[in-house]
């Protein structure tokens, strides 16, 4: 009796470690899931086949998802089943799709427009990508300084706190140019 006891106990112990959602996003499971339960327009039709097909599919999923895509994603970061795209709604009033990678960011308009938001590791910059043309945006200098680029080429070497940023403001707001009618 104390055997099964402590077996139970061990593997209540495991589960509890394994089921814990803190070592990832289980991303296959939540997939299997979102698929399961939109296979069609009929809910009935869903259930009846969830229940056939879960006690050998779930348990699948979640071992996969526990064993191998939660590792690489706690060892990498990255997660290869999860979405790493989402919709973001612009100061305009637009939805904006931002998706991630391990190079930055691409983000299409609604009107279909890509631009990327590229990191170069080399040089720990950040350029805009956009029809094919490259523009670096800023760096971060070894001193902790921030060398910004602006619009006319122009670079200029700011403090990485308020004051910097107030001084890029500055400089920017000195190259628009405001026309007024009446």
């Amino acid at each position: 009796m104390k055997k099964i006891n402590l077996s139970v106990a061990a593997v209540l112990l495991a589960a509890s470690f394994i089921y814990s959602s803190c070592i990832g996003s289980y991303a296959l499971f939540n997939k299997y899931e979102k698929w399961q339960t939109h296979m069609t327009s009929n809910k009935y039709v869903n259930g009846i086949v969830g229940l056939l097909i879960e006690w050998l599919v779930a348990p699948i999923c979640l071992f996969v998802d526990s064993l191998v895509l939660n590792t690489i994603e706690f060892w990498s970061g990255n997660n290869p089943l999860a979405d790493n795209t989402q919709t973001v709604m612009g100061q305009d009033g637009r939805y904006y799709v931002v998706k991630t990678s391990r190079q930055g960011y691409e983000i299409k308009a609604p009107t279909g427009e890509v631009t990327y938001f590229l990191h170069d590791e080399a040089t720990d910059s950040w350029s805009m990508k956009q029809n094919g043309v490259v523009k670096e945006i800023f760096r971060f200098n070894p001193d902790g300084t921030i060398q910004a680029t602006m619009k006319n080429g122009e670079k200029i070497n700011v403090t990485n706190d308020q004051a910097g940023l107030d001084m890029v403001r500055a400089e920017v707001m000195s190259t628009v140019n405001f026309f007024a009618a009446r």
